[in-house]
C-alpha cells in the first residue's frame, strides 16, 4: 500500500490509497487535482471513500464520478443522502475493499452525525480520519456533543500507537499552539512544534496520545486548564471546555 497525500481547496487534503495500478481517493474536495495526481503516479480510480459529507470533502465527487460511471462511492449511512452519488451505505466496523486493501469503518461521530474513518490494519497500518482527529486537534462539534466526541477521539487514540494518521486539513501548526496553551510544560508539544514541516501528514496515533489536547483530557494538565473554564474533572466536561476555548482561540 502506498498513501499519496494531495493537497486541494485552501487547506484540505484528500488521499490517494494505493494498491498495485488502483486506487481508492478519500475525501476529493475537488476533482482536477486528483486526476493530475492519479496520472503523475499512473494509477486508475477504482473507488471513493468519504468520511463525512461536507462540500470540501464531497465536491469533487460528482466529476470524478461523471468520468467513471458505477464506481463504489462509499460513505456512512446517516450521508446516504447528504454526500452525492453514495453506492455504499456502511456502518461501524463494515469493511471496504480495492484489490488487496481493506478497510474497517470505525463510525465517529462528533464533528458530523455520519463521520466515520477508514483504518487499514498491518505493521503499514494507516486511518483515515477526515475532520475528527487532527494533527494535534479536532473538528468542531457541528452536528454531534462532546460526549460523541469524546467516545470517537478514545475510540482512534485505542488504535496501535504506530498507525499512521491521515487528516483531512492542515491545521497543525495552529493546533499545537494551542496544545503548548493547554499544557505549557508538556515537552512532547514542544518538540512536535520544532520538528513539523508541511505537509504534516500523517501523524501516528503515538504523536496524538503525547500531543493532542482532546486525546489527553485525563491528563492532570489538561483537567486543570478546563477547570479554569469551569469544567468538572469528567473527561466530557474537560472536552467540551477546551473545544469550547479552541473555537475562539487565536
Amino acid at each position: 500500500m502506498r498513501v499519496v497525500a494531495v493537497p486541494n481547496l485552501k487547506d484540505n487534503y484528500a488521499y490517494l490509497v494505493i494498491e498495485g495500478a488502483r486506487a481508492a481517493v478519500v475525501d476529493p474536495g475537488e476533482a482536477a487535482p486528483i486526476e493530475q495526481a492519479l496520472a503523475r503516479e499512473g494509477v486508475t480510480l477504482g473507488a471513493i471513500w468519504l468520511t463525512h459529507h461536507h462540500a470540501d470533502h464531497v465536491g469533487g465527487v460528482a466529476a470524478l464520478v461523471a468520468k467513471r460511471p458505477g464506481i463504489e462511492v462509499v460513505a456512512h449511512a446517516h450521508d446516504r443522502e447528504r454526500a452525492p452519488h453514495v453506492t455504499n451505505a456502511v456502518e461501524h466496523e463494515a469493511t471496504v475493499e480495492l484489490d488487496g486493501l481493506r478497510a474497517t469503518i470505525i463510525y465517529n461521530p462528533g464533528h458530523t452525525l455520519g463521520a466515520i474513518s477508514y483504518w487499514i490494519s498491518g505493521s503499514d497500518g494507516a486511518v483515515f480520519t477526515g475532520d475528527t482527529m487532527f494533527g494535534a486537534g479536532c473538528g468542531r462539534l457541528f452536528e454531534g456533543t462532546a460526549a460523541a466526541m469524546h467516545a470517537s477521539l478514545s475510540r482512534l487514540a485505542s488504535l496501535p500507537e504506530t498507525t499512521r494518521v491521515y487528516f483531512g486539513h492542515e491545521y497543525t501548526a495552529s493546533n499545537l499552539r494551542f496544545a503548548a496553551a493547554v499544557e505549557p510544560n508538556n515537552p512532547a508539544i514542544a518538540a512536535r512544534a520544532s520538528a513539523l514541516r508541511e505537509p504534516s501528514t500523517p501523524s501516528t496515533v503515538a504523536d496524538e496520545r503525547a500531543t493532542n489536547p482532546f486525546v489527553r483530557v485525563g491528563e492532570p494538565a489538561v483537567i486543570a486548564a478546563a477547570r479554569a473554564r469551569g469544567a468538572s474533572d469528567d473527561p466530557v466536561s474537560v472536552l467540551a471546555a477546551i473545544r469550547a476555548w479552541k473555537d475562539s482561540f487565536k
